[in-house]
Order: C-alpha cells, then structure tokens, then sequence
C-alpha cells in the first residue's frame, strides 16, 4: 500500500458516506450557495452583498468540510481499528495521515471552487479580483484546517461523540470570519480581535483583500501548532476503558 492508496481510501470512505456528505458538503454548500443568492435579491446593493456574505460563507465550508470532516472520519477509523491495521503495513505514520489530510483538503477546495462557480453564476458574484491570494487562502486555508481537525482527535474520546464535540469550534471559526452574516460586527471589540486570530479569519481577509503576508503567517503558525499536537498526542486506537 502507498500514500496514494491511502488517499484514494480517504476519498472512497468519504463519498460513500452518506451521512458525511449531508453534514460537510451538502449543508456548507448549500449555506455557500443559498446565502448569497438569497441577498443578491433583497438587498439593494445586492451584488456586494452576496459577494461579502459568500467570502463568510468560505469559512463554513472550511470549517465543515475539512475540519469536521477529518476529524469525524478519523474518530471513527481509530474507533474501528482500521488506522491500527493500517499501521501494521508498509505504511509509515506520516503518510497514512498525510493520505488522509490530502484527501480531505481535495475535498474541501473542490467543494469552495464549486460553490464559487455557482454564485457567479445564481448571483452575478464576480471573479475573485485577487486569484492568486485567492486561491492561496482556499489552499492554505484548507491545509491549516485539515490539520487542525486531525489534531483536534486527540480530545475526542469516542467517534459517536465527534460531530457533537467539533460544533464549538465551528461556531467560533464561522462567526468570527463572518461566516454567520454581521453577527461579528455586536460582539465587543476586544472578542473582534481575537476572532480575527482564528485562521478561517486570515483566510477569509486574504480572500477579500487580497494581502498575503499576515494571513500566511497566521496559517502557518496554526499548522505548526497542529503538527506539534499531532506529533505529541495523536492516538491511533481507543483508549480502553
């Protein structure tokens, strides 16, 4: 077996999964989508309007679609044994998790550039007028989540209570880009700055400014954050009770 085994297995388990498609495709996607069309017909200046609320909605579908999602299924491999059989191969530990890392990150940004064909197309949102930080904070952005969402499993006891423990996390990483429409704006300024931390934040303001030195940065210093945990506290099986 090769990474390129793992990472096929990753996509295979995951668009076989009902249940996960309900939750980290359909859900954001449909949020992703629907939210934009939505404004770009009640408000006057509709067309800034949905644009603004579909860069928001960014940071769901990373939240979604590549945090939640990667740490659920990883929940549920360790929980089934299935990452302990995949370490009795020829496979070392890193590239089983990067298999399923890369999986995940192919997901989550075919997902955003499939909802950002749509609202172009439903809500006359215009083209990204930096694509290139565009497209970098769609990868990185994915990448840092990704990470974060492996790394998040080391405090997850068991897989049936993995969607139910990831929801905080999601909340505060969708409010605090403006995933949740101007909720961030009655929030007190000290809690804006610190929402501005979180890496949905920096890749949503790379994505509208177009600045790519802080939100790199920020992506970056999130990821060795990850890895470090990973490193340290990743559990491959159950803890025993």
């Amino acid at each position: 077996m090769t990474f390129a085994a793992t990472y096929k297995l990753g996509a295979r388990l995951f668009w076989r999964d009902k249940a996960m498609l309900a939750a980290s495709v359909i859900t954001p996607a449909g949020l992703a989508v629907g939210m934009p069309v939505l404004m770009r017909h009640v408000q006057a200046d509709g067309v800034a309007a949905a644009t603004e609320i579909f860069h928001g909605s960014a940071a769901i579908i990373l939240s979604l679609t590549a945090f939640m999602n990667i740490a659920v299924s990883l929940s549920t491999r360790r929980d089934q044994l299935i990452l302990k059989r995949l370490r009795a191969t020829r496979l070392t530990d890193g590239q089983i998790l990067a298999g399923e890392i890369a999986s995940t990150v192919t997901q989550a940004v075919v997902v955003l550039l499939a909802c950002l064909a749509a609202v172009m197309a439903l809500a006359e949102v215009p083209f990204p007028a930096h694509p290139v930080a565009f497209f970098g904070a769609v990868i990185g952005g994915a990448v840092t989540m990704a990470l974060l969402g492996a790394a998040y499993t080391a405090l997850i006891p068991r897989s049936e209570l993995a969607a139910a423990m990831v929801m905080p996390f999601f909340l505060v990483c969708a409010v605090g880009a403006g995933g949740m429409g101007p909720l961030l704006q009655y929030l007190p300024g000290w809690l804006q700055n610190v929402f501005g931390l979180l890496p949905t934040s920096a890749a949503v303001h790379a994505m509208c400014t177009g600045e790519l030195a802080l939100p790199a940065l920020n992506l970056a210093v999130w990821a060795l954050a990850a890895l470090v945990a990973i490193r340290l506290r990743f559990r491959w099986e159950p803890r025993r009770s």
